[in-house]
């Protein structure tokens, strides 16, 4: 049995479209980092956000999992993959949800 709660329930985060975007987008143009991935077993999480970017004033915070991107399912999905998909999108729409209790105890597990 899925016990995960519908996307239905959690708020979606729009960020602009790029009008003609690079073939390659540094983190910083994207206003966050994320971290976690299906290794983790945990999911994908915002570890950064960039004061004053778009992803800022869109209200995206340190601690919150994102469950969903254009559609694409991130909660059990490889670092590498959504990072590709993050970088490679002409518009990004996330469905994300708060949840710091899971996000300290992925940064707890990762040695660096």
């Amino acid at each position: 049995m899925d016990n995960r709660i519908p996307y239905d329930d959690y708020p979606v985060v729009f960020l602009p479209a790029y009008e003609n975007p690079p073939a390659w987008i540094p983190p910083h143009e994207l206003g966050f980092n994320i971290r976690g991935g299906k290794a983790s077993q945990l999911g994908i999480f915002i570890s950064k956000v960039i004061p004053d970017s778009d992803a800022h004033r869109a209200g995206l915070q340190e601690g919150d999992q994102v469950l969903a991107v254009n559609d694409v399912d991130f909660q059990d999905i490889e670092h590498s993959k959504a990072v590709e998909i993050l970088k490679t999108a002409r518009e990004i729409s996330m469905r994300v949800r708060f949840f710091p209790y899971n996000y300290h105890r992925q940064k707890e597990r990762t040695v660096h």
